[in-house]
Parts: structure tokens; sequence; C-alpha cells
């Protein structure tokens, strides 16, 4: 009797175990992605702004160098718009198991949340950056015929024509250094937004905006080939690539404007994702393919950060554009 109601209870509970793993099975197909599985399947990068720029091109490299490594896929895809905006909460909505990254920039991550009233988002509480590919400042550039040859030329012209001169701008590294200059001159200009950086370059060709401000890396196609002429760039000392180029800081004391790139994800992703993300990023900004490209012909200075560091760099980057967007007198929109 005793060995019967063992055996029955035996069942009961075989029985019970094996339709409670049943129900399981929906619940563990469910669980976020590991790093020790992760990339299983291709990886997408957004790049909130049009191809062609900086963040685009940078997205590229390491994009390429994770997928080699990985062995699969790193699909870039732009989303442009609202100054990144639109890129940004595509990424925000996205599943956050690892397999969508977000290339962040100084617009998205530091000058947007002054810029906007609502940006619809948080870079600090809605995201986290797990590596900087690098940091760079920005060129003044004017079109390679233009009568400008010099800064002192610029800022003569737009003090004689008050709001005569007009500027691009397609984000907000190229809009605020353009507004500081001309607080910290005393000088009117008027500028022009700009969805996509080829057609800033398109009109400052062909005469409809004067100048820009565009970053090295941005720029370095069109400088070389002396499609364009840069009048002083935001660093604060001289670039070694272009040392010709006089500083902002030379003509007015104490102006630099540095930004960054990065690569971020919704805050959600797990932990050990992160840390391999972290890991490939900093592997792929240290190789030196990719390291003699970022530093030697865009200008990036590359840091190895770990995640930690990265989130304070993120928080100092905000800090520091509090900073510029108050002194360009910008009024959120």
């Amino acid at each position: 009797m005793t060995n019967s109601i063992g055996w029955l209870n035996m069942g009961s509970f075989r029985t019970s175990l094996s339709r409670r793993s049943l129900l399981a099975l929906p619940l563990l197909a469910a669980l976020p992605a590991r790093a020790d599985s992760w990339p299983t399947k291709p990886v997408h990068i957004i790049v909130p702004f049009a191809p062609g720029g900086s963040g685009d091109i940078t997205a590229r490299l390491v994009g390429k160098y994770m997928e080699e490594k990985t062995g699969q896929p790193f699909v870039i895809e732009n989303k442009a718009g609202a100054n990144g905006i639109v890129g940004v909460l595509a990424v925000k909505s996205s599943p956050a198991d690892g397999y969508t990254l977000m290339l962040a920039t100084t617009s998205t991550n530091a000058a947007n949340i002054h810029m906007y009233k609502n940006p619809g988002y948080d870079p600090e509480k809605d995201f986290s950056v797990v590596g900087i590919i690098g940091e760079s400042g920005a060129f003044l550039v004017v079109p390679a015929n233009s009568p400008y040859k010099t800064l002192a030329d610029l800022m003569a012209y737009a003090k004689a024509n008050p709001g005569k001169l007009n500027f691009g701008y397609f984000n907000a590294s190229s809009q605020v250094p353009s507004e500081v200059l001309g607080k910290k001159a005393g000088v009117e200009w008027q500028g022009v937004a700009y969805k996509a950086i080829g057609n800033a370059w398109s009109d400052l060709y062909a005469g409809a905006i004067q100048f820009m401000c565009v970053d090295l890396t941005a720029a370095r196609g069109q400088v070389v080939s002396d499609k364009a002429r840069p009048l002083a760039i935001t660093l604060a000392e001289r670039s070694p690539l272009y040392p010709d180029v006089p500083t902002f800081a030379e003509t007015f004391p104490g102006f630099v404007s540095t930004g960054f790139l990065a690569i971020a994800v919704p805050k959600a992703v797990p932990e050990d994702i992160k840390q391999r993300l972290n890991e490939l990023i900093n592997e792929a900004i240290l190789s030196p393919e990719i390291n003699k490209r970022l530093t030697q012909e865009f200008a990036l200075t590359p840091h190895k950060l770990d995640l930690a560091q990265c989130a304070e760099q993120d928080r100092s980057e905000r800090a520091k554009w509090a900073e510029y967007v108050k002194i360009a007198r910008i009024e959120p929109q």
C-alpha cells in the first residue's frame, strides 16, 4: 500500500512538473539575450542623421569592425529628422535586447535637451552610452571662391552689413558655434536649417548661405579637395592636421567648442551585453587601422573608457553644452 501511494504521488509530481515546464517555455523564450550568445542575428545601428556626416562615417567604421569580430551583420540605418530626434525615438521604442544600437552625438545626448522643451526622451534616463568613439571640433568654412579669406574678413563684412550673411546648420554642433560666434563678435546673421548636410553643402556652393560650421570629420573631404576654405577651428589649439587654420580662441579668447561621437543603447539592455559592446568598441577604436583613420584622417581623439567613465563623459558633455546654448541665447523650441 505504501509503495502504491508513493508511486501515485510520484506520478502526480511528474505530471505537474511536466505541465509547469511546458508553461515555462514561453517565459524562457522571452528572456533577454545574454552576452555569451549575443549576437545571434543582425544588429542595427541607427544613425539619427543623413549619410555623409561624421556620425555616419564613424558608425560604419566601428560597425564593420564589430561585424568582423562577431560574425553577424551590423546594419547602418540612417533615420534623419528634427536634429536627430527622429532616430533617437526609434531606438528608444526598440526592444532592449542589444540588437538596436544608436550613434549618439553631441546633438542627441548633450544639446537637444537644452534646445527643445520636450524632445520626447531623456538621454540620462532612457539610454546608456557603451563606448566613446572620439571627440573633435569643427571648422568654420566658406566656399573656395568666397571673398572672405580670413575670419577677420568675415567679421568685418558682418559688422558693416548686419543681417546680410546667412549660415547653414543641420545639427546642434553646426548651429551653436555659429550662434556663439555672432554673440561674441557682436554681429547679426541669419541661420538656415537643413535636414541633411548634403543640402547645406549644395547651398553653400550656390551662394544661398555664406558660411557654416562643420565638424572636422564631415568637412575633411570638402577641405582637402579645395572646395571649401576653413577660416577657423573650434579646438583649444591648432590641429596638427591643419596647422595653418587658426583657432577661434586666437581671436576670441576662451571660445572653444568640442563634441563627441559614441554608441548608446536603451537603458534596459542587460548589463553583460553593455559590457560586451564596450569591449568591442574599445577594441575597434584602438585597432591600428581604425585608430589611424580616426586620428590622422578625421582629427578625432578616441577614448578607451569603461561603462562608468562613458556615463560620466556623457553627463559632462550635457553640462558643457548647456553653457554653450546659454551663451548662444537659443530659446528652446
